[in-house]
């Protein structure tokens, strides 16, 4: 009989407009004394396609449960790519652990050109032209993914304005 708060309505209709890509799922075991706890490790990009994109990675006693608080974290931990002339302001390379990633301008038309985890996460920012390159020998989609966030996040408005 309780009546909802303001503020999960207000979280209700934020959430609704971000869509979500779930970019790993693994299922990890924690021994204890009374024998081995399993539960599920999800890493999701949630993103707007119009300029926000976010990271979050969480477990969970059941999948749902793991992907739901991964996608909360995402939410939380959103940046805001801007894009000028429909591409990325300026060229970035970022290290994150063994993850080197390369993000740099494209021209109009060239479309998106990365592989695995870097697409979906540019693809969830809504940046329609970019070039880029993961620049490490690591396969690790969760390292890479931090890394191209972390890119995502440098980027320096302020300094080119148009």
């Amino acid at each position: 009989m309780s009546k909802p708060t303001r503020r999960r309505d207000r979280d209700s209709k934020e959430k609704s407009d971000l869509e979500q890509y779930i970019l790993d799922l693994s299922r990890v075991t924690r021994v204890t004394k009374g024998g081995k706890q399993l539960s599920f490790r999800a890493a999701v990009i949630v993103g707007n396609k119009a300029g926000r994109v976010g990271f979050g990675l969480a477990t969970g006693k059941d999948v749902q449960m793991g992907v739901e608080k991964a996608a909360r974290k995402a939410g939380k931990n959103m940046v805001t790519v801007p894009i000028i002339n429909e591409t990325i302001p300026h060229f970035v390379i970022n290290k994150f652990k063994a993850a080197k990633v390369m993000l740099k301008p494209a021209p109009k038309g060239s479309g998106i050109i990365a592989g695995g985890a870097l697409r979906a996460m540019l693809e969830l920012a809504g940046v329609p032209n970019v070039s880029s390159k993961i620049l490490s020998k690591t396969k690790n989609k969760i390292t890479i993914a931090k890394a191209a966030f972390e890119a995502l996040s440098k980027f320096k408005v302020n300094a080119v304005k148009k």
